[in-house]
């Protein structure tokens, strides 16, 4: 009966070992980043098939990841800020979207462990509807602080920064909006100087701050960044 005792535990431990092993190498299996292709990066998108007034099919692109089994396309409206991503077995997928809008998107790889993925860079582009002679700004994307974070002043100030880009490369300036309410208090307004921009503001301690960035071009264009909030110690 001893024996069969100990023949039961040298099996079991096995099985688990065995299981525990191919575990371990399915989680380290590395997963390639995927390259995106199409549409491309900062421009605008002109291969899209017109559905109707208001929409547009495109087709994105990437190449395929070693070791990938599926991919999630994501795609952003950067006029709403929704997403949406999409399944696909494929390194292509054709979608429809609303035109006259910008976006970005990137693509997930994922490998046969669900938990092991590997994301792409991140893109911009402007999907054109009817003829447009000069393109806004894409909205700006502010860095920091970045959202429900908490900053520290120093010498009452803290610093706002962001990225932002336009197709047209005609960019002028922004406008800097900080409260303790909504952010629809302007407080400066800066020159575009390059994709990059930052600027110190006056804030008090222990405050809750709502801020965001209007970017303009040289015909007057203006995109929204949305409002982020930070709290200050």
């Amino acid at each position: 009966m001893r024996n069969y005792i100990f023949l039961f535990c040298f099996l079991l431990y096995n099985c688990s070992s065995d299981s525990s092993e191919e575990q371990a190498i399915s989680q380290s299996i590395d997963i390639e980043s995927p390259a995106l292709a199409a549409p491309k990066n900062n421009e605008p998108c002109l291969d899209g098939l017109i559905v109707n007034e208001t929409q547009s099919k495109i087709f994105f692109s990437w190449t395929p990841s070693i070791n990938a089994v599926s991919y999630n396309l994501n795609i952003k409206n950067l006029n709403n800020q929704q997403t949406q991503q999409f399944n696909v077995s494929s390194s292509f997928k054709e979608v429809t979207l609303d035109s006259s809008t910008p976006y970005s998107w990137y693509v997930t790889a994922v490998g046969e462990n669900p938990t092991s993925q590997s994301d792409s860079d991140t893109w911009k582009f402007y999907l054109v509807g009817e003829p447009v002679v000069n393109y806004s700004p894409f909205p700006p994307e502010l860095l920091s602080p970045r959202s429900a974070s908490t900053v520290t002043a120093i010498d009452g100030e803290i610093i706002l920064k962001w990225d932002c880009s336009d197709i047209d490369e005609d960019l002028n300036s922004y406008e800097i909006y900080l409260d303790t309410r909504d952010a629809s208090t302007p407080v400066k307004k800066i020159d575009h100087v390059s994709t990059t921009s930052e600027t110190n503001v006056t804030v008090k301690n222990n405050t809750i701050y709502f801020w965001k960035v209007i970017a303009e071009d040289k015909n007057g264009n203006k995109s929204d960044s949305g409002v982020y909030t930070f709290i200050t110690s």
